[in-house]
């Protein structure tokens, strides 16, 4: 099982930097904007040093189009928290997966009409995964299908809920 990135605080490291997470980690998914970035787990460190700070990010996918504006509002709460100088790394390794969505994160996303990851991403040594059915955010039916295999973004698929009728979103397994 992959470990989800933790605060700097919870690795031992100074209240500075402490603050500067949970600074940048108050920036929203612009694509789903009841997520913020450290409920995808897209957040991976934050560091600071006096009134200099360094973020390190990794989008969801490597050509997700939301990263230069998370990158960019990233800087801006740094900058009004009193940053004068702001370093947002984007880094693709290790690759993130929907296994660092936090259960937070999870909940708002159902919440918001779009059901979250089901299962674990597959690792190259775990079993194989089978796809189960998703439940739909509305009225917990399991008797859905899949209309189409990318939904409003690349890593959503559009589902059908045949009890409430209503369409959805599913943030696939990555």
């Amino acid at each position: 099982m992959r470990e989800r990135p933790r605060a700097a605080a919870a690795d031992g490291r100074d209240a500075a930097s402490t603050r500067a997470w949970e600074v940048a980690a108050t920036v929203t998914d612009p694509e789903i904007p009841v997520l913020t970035i450290e409920d995808l787990g897209v957040l991976r460190s934050a560091e600071a040093d006096g009134d200099r700070a360094h973020v390190t990010i990794t989008p969801t996918y490597s050509g997700c189009p939301a990263m230069d504006a998370i990158r960019d509002d990233v800087v801006l709460a740094l900058t009004a928290a009193g940053y004068t100088r702001v370093d947002v790394d984007l880094v693709l390794s290790p690759a993130w997966t929907t296994d660092w969505m936090t259960e937070t994160g999870k909940e708002k996303l159902r919440r918001y009409g779009i059901q979250a990851p089901t299962g674990r991403a597959a690792h190259r040594d775990g079993p194989v995964r089978v796809q189960l059915a998703v439940k739909c955010p509305r009225c917990d039916s399991l008797d859905t299908r899949e209309l189409a295999r990318f939904g409003s973004t690349s890593c959503k698929a559009l589902y059908e809920c045949r009890s409430c009728l209503e369409p959805f979103d599913y943030f696939k397994v990555i």
